[in-house]
């Protein structure tokens, strides 16, 4: 996280850039989250890599994280990991697919539609 900026300030140029050297370093980090819109409960695993066994860790993690006797239902969009047949879902989740179709449109709906929040500006409350 944070600014990949030069190494060094430097004053110059309104409209130019300095010549100077640049950090090009990075690591890439992925969150998995799941998210109780009624309750706020919340459980979630930064990874290093986006995978079918990445995300049968996060499945694995959240399941024993639930009470006894709790079905939880988790809301995905197409991303191939979610869809693999080689993803292990334990039997406390059921996972839903959203169709292609409604994808990202229906999913900030769903995030938007939390009690005592109003809704973002330029949202849609309908999916179509």
């Amino acid at each position: 996280m944070g600014q990949k900026g030069r190494t060094a300030h430097r004053w110059w140029e309104r409209g130019q850039r300095p010549a100077g050297l640049c950090d090009k370093r990075f690591t890439s980090a992925y969150l998995y989250a799941a998210v109780c819109p009624a309750s706020g409960a919340d459980f979630a695993l930064v990874m290093p890599t986006v995978s079918t066994t990445a995300m049968s860790l996060f499945l694995d993690g959240f399941s024993r994280s639930l009470e006894p006797d709790v079905q939880a239902v988790l809301v995905l969009d197409q991303a191939g990991w979610h869809g693999s047949r080689t993803l292990v879902v334990p039997d406390n989740i059921t996972l839903v697919p959203l169709p292609p179709s409604l994808g990202r449109r229906c999913l900030s709906v769903l995030a938007n539609s939390r009690p005592k929040r109003g809704p973002t500006p330029g949202s849609s409350r309908n999916c179509p």
